[in-house]
């Protein structure tokens, strides 16, 4: 089971082939309402939330990357629904994150341009690992500068002591990425799919919710992003998608690439 790739119902494979508290992190993006279909598939948000947090270990995440359709003027609010629905049988809403696209296309319509997702952070209880990405200070090196306040008296003093700004910082929780041909991954295969998301999304969630030798999930896993991602920085993977074409046209190419590169470096 690990590090294959299975043609399966989700739902159903996990229900009869992976155990209670078994997977460490899942990175994973499902269907947008009915924007797309995905072979006359119909998906059930609640059956796949709830085998999630049953085989999510104690600790583990799930990274569930979703948007919203907008239909007769009003956004359907689902991605708030499953996050709601999550939270309701047992999941910690640890954060909820955007995921912005650097250079989206631009639409015409009567509202600013949507240019972000969510990604939204469950946890099954506390997180067992965060590897923080950090990022460069922009006034790194200078002293910042003290804060005032007034006394009961009146008289205005200093109320902390001004201190060097470190060299980096913990990355804010929006993330930009510029997407598109080319620049979502390099692999031209990929864009065989229609909703793909960039290798280094799913790269930035690996890193910071598990650790080298972990067990990394994608039930939904379409063009093998998350798997791909998962075996370039020494986890496991498991990935799973319904179509065949996704699995043997795309997924299983993608990976057979990344293995051939690993063995020669």
């Amino acid at each position: 089971m690990l590090n294959k790739f299975h043609i399966a119902d989700s739902v159903e494979f996990m229900k009869t082939n992976i155990e209670n508290n078994y997977i460490d992190l899942t990175v994973t993006s499902p269907p947008y309402d009915d924007l797309r279909e995905y072979n006359g598939f119909k998906f059930d948000y609640k059956t796949m939330l709830e085998q999630l947090y049953r085989v999510t270990k104690v600790g583990g995440i799930v990274v569930w990357v979703v948007g919203d359709k907008t239909y007769k003027g009003s956004e359907s609010g689902t991605s708030f629904k499953q996050a709601l629905y999550a939270m309701e049988i047992g999941f910690n809403l640890h954060d909820t994150m955007i995921y912005e696209k650097s250079n989206s296309i631009p639409l015409n319509h009567n509202r600013y341009e949507q240019t972000f997702e969510y990604m939204f952070i469950l946890s099954k209880d506390k997180p067992k690992t965060f590897n923080a990405i950090m990022v460069d200070c922009k006034y790194a090196g200078t002293t910042n500068k003290p804060t005032f306040r007034h006394k009961a008296d009146g008289i205005l003093t200093p109320s902390n002591t001004p201190q060097p700004i470190k060299k980096q910082k913990i990355k804010d929780n929006i993330w930009r990425y510029v997407v598109g041909a080319n620049k979502s991954t390099k692999d031209k295969i990929a864009y065989k799919h229609p909703a793909i998301f960039p290798d280094l999304l799913a790269q930035d969630h690996i890193l910071s919710w598990s650790n080298e030798g972990d067990i990394v999930f994608d039930p939904m896993c379409g063009s093998g992003t998350v798997c791909k991602m998962a075996k370039l920085n020494n986890r496991n993977y498991i990935g799973i998608d319904m179509s065949k074409e996704y699995i043997n046209d795309i997924c299983i190419p993608r990976i057979k690439e990344i293995e051939s590169i690993i063995k020669f470096i």
